[in-house]
């Protein structure tokens, strides 16, 4: 009796109780990956045509205002990962998750993570100031208007620091979590590892 419960404990040793499965999922659909693109690329143009090429510049911002409403429109219609249904949750979350990062404690999250929803969030609203007061500087009413130009001008630079927080932010989490979290905008898919 007690060599054929050494034999089945022998067996249950040789088993990997611990071993780990990775497999992919489909996280970010085709619509949010052009967008995230588009977005990137157009703020990039926004950020260096000013006052050498206005034209663009103007057509760059009226694309950006487009894209936001078209994230807006994803964000209440689009794929399970592309809605803003978890955003209050994971801003509430964001404080505590930020003062765990210190300990290289992340979490495994299939979307954004609390510190991606905060960054989202950031970005959308200086955006949103940046183009509408880039919009406004452009009119009769608004022209050469102070607070108008300063807005725009404070919110862009906002903008650019957000963006730069955010690459960091994105290698900073692929080097924790062993991911490479760029080829999965690309491609949409995250890896997720399971216990077996």
């Amino acid at each position: 009796m007690e060599e054929a419960a050494r034999q089945t404990r022998g067996a249950s040793d040789r088993t990997p109780a611990n071993r780990i499965v990775s497999r992919t999922v489909a996280v970010w659909d085709l619509p949010l990956r052009l967008w995230h693109w588009l977005l990137a690329i157009s703020v990039l143009m926004a950020w260096f045509t000013p006052t050498v090429y206005d034209g663009l510049h103007r057509i760059v911002g009226y694309a950006v205002i487009g894209l936001l409403a078209f994230r807006l429109i994803w964000g209440l219609m689009g794929s399970r990962y592309s809605r803003f249904r978890m955003v209050g949750v994971r801003l509430r979350a964001a404080p505590h998750y930020l003062w765990n990062l210190r300990r290289g404690i992340t979490g495994r999250y299939i979307g954004l993570n609390p510190a991606g929803t905060l960054m989202l969030v950031a970005l959308l609203v200086s955006l949103a100031v940046s183009t509408i007061t880039g919009a406004m500087s452009v009119t009769v009413t608004f022209f050469g208007v102070w607070w108008v130009e300063d807005t725009h001008h404070y919110s862009s630079d906002a903008v650019i620091v957000l963006v730069v927080l955010h690459v960091l932010g994105v290698l900073l989490m692929g080097i924790l979590q062993r991911e490479n979290l760029i080829r999965a905008m690309f491609t949409g898919r995250k890896h997720i590892r399971n216990r077996l």
